[in-house]
């Protein structure tokens, strides 16, 4: 029996319709198939913002295909959607494989494939149009996913092109060479590769943007923005800038003396000025050594700042109080949050009042429990002090007479990391 092609439109386009609520449902699929099956696309940073650009990028592929279905739309005139462009680039500016990115779009029609099948059985549809429907979705579908990868290919050699020229220059392969060179970097012959004076004092800095605007160009706000500083630090030389992808860059700040209080400096800059990047800085150190040093430093610092995942602008040293040693005990955040719970019991909840609490117990515990010190660094009145430490040790559900050292250091992953230790709100 002949089935009517206007038929075979409306139960496609009735599908799809129903599929729109499910969106979240298939990002959700596709983005866990990922995870599981290509870990080269995800960041080992816990770099949260390209997370949601991947997950974003998935969201207008779902969204687009059903557009599609639902309208008889061709395909063929359909452009990828502005986050999975983004996504692309992002992905060849730090040479993640293309199969990686290709399969990525196998995985996603695979997943997309089964919801269809599953809802096909909660639609009437009549028995000799149930196959050609089958048939159009499943072919749509193919076309779709053929027709994106076109586009992101050449998206991504056009991009991976444009990076290995700016980006991968001889400059940057050779500072890469001294940070990854050990003790075998001639310093004299390196200072004339990458025209930075390696025999100086150095500050390791790592800068980036939360999220890489398309429209914007931030590479250069961050070179303008690491120029800027340099003038306002007063550095010997001019910085050393590399970038590292759209949004973000290493730099070094050259003395040929060591400056004082060139931290404070560096952070007062970078809070007092509209639209900074993010800022994580290493210790001032001499040398090729000194070079390496605080770069690792500064990127330790970075690592803790996307952990812990703030909103506002970040300006952190590895020299910070107790910031090296946070990284050190967050390095899996897992154990941590797990460790954290089981040393502060319910003070470890993610409430303001705990939180309170923690913060008042974490700076008298650093007073050398002291009450008067503690109100005084607080700016709390004695008794004000002394009743909150109280509660914050019935929160906790026992005294730290014998795991003092363990509370404050559950105390200090707390204030590094924040919600990402803290223990899991109940849904």
């Amino acid at each position: 029996m002949n089935t009517r092609a206007g038929d075979v439109e409306r139960c496609v386009a009735e599908l799809a319709a129903r599929l729109v609520d499910k969106v979240p449902d298939a990002v959700s699929l596709i983005e866990v198939s990922v995870r599981e099956e290509i870990p080269e696309m995800i960041p080992e940073t816990r770099d949260e913002s390209q997370i949601a650009l991947l997950d974003d990028a998935i969201q207008g592929n779902v969204e687009t295909i059903l557009y599609a279905l639902r309208h008889n739309i061709s395909v063929h005139d359909v452009r990828a959607p502005t986050a999975a462009i983004e996504h692309t680039r992002r992905l060849a500016q730090q040479g993640v494989p293309l199969t990686a990115l290709i399969r990525g779009y196998r995985l996603g029609q695979r997943r997309l494939t089964h919801l269809v099948f599953g809802e096909l059985h909660s639609i009437d549809i009549a028995p000799e149009s149930r196959v050609s429907v089958v048939e159009a979705i499943t072919e749509m579908l193919f076309i779709y996913v053929d027709w994106m990868s076109q586009q992101i290919i050449a998206i991504y050699e056009e991009e991976r092109e444009r990076w290995l020229e700016s980006n991968n220059s001889l400059r940057a392969l050779r500072v890469r060479e001294v940070l990854a060179g050990g003790s075998h970097v001639d310093a004299d012959w390196a200072t004339n590769a990458i025209r930075y004076p390696l025999n100086w004092h150095h500050v390791g800095l790592a800068l980036w943007y939360p999220v890489a605007s398309p429209e914007a160009d931030d590479l250069n706000r961050l070179l303008r923005f690491v120029r800027g500083l340099g003038a306002a630090v007063k550095a010997t030389a001019a910085p050393l800038f590399i970038a590292t992808d759209r949004a973000s860059a290493w730099a070094w700040l050259p003395f040929q003396s060591a400056p004082a209080e060139i931290t404070d400096a560096v952070k007062r800059y970078a809070l007092q000025r509209r639209e900074s990047p993010n800022v994580t800085m290493g210790s001032l150190a001499p040398g090729v050594d000194g070079f390496r040093r605080s770069h690792d430093q500064a990127e330790t610092a970075r690592t803790l700042a996307l952990a812990c995942g703030k909103s506002s602008a970040v300006a952190l040293a590895s020299s910070d109080p107790g910031l090296a040693a946070a990284a050190l005990l967050g390095g899996d955040l897992d154990q941590a949050r797990e460790w954290v719970t089981d040393v502060l019991g319910k003070l470890a909840s993610p409430t303001d009042n705990d939180a309170l609490l923690r913060d008042t117990l974490r700076v008298f515990l650093n007073c050398g429990a002291s009450y008067k010190l503690a109100a005084e660094e607080l700016v709390l009145h004695f008794n004000t002090v002394k009743y909150r430490v109280g509660r914050a040790l019935t929160r906790r559900g026992r005294g730290i007479a014998n795991d003092r050292l363990d509370v404050e250091l559950a105390l200090l992953l707390c204030h590094w990391f924040g919600n990402a230790v803290l223990l899991r709100a109940k849904t």
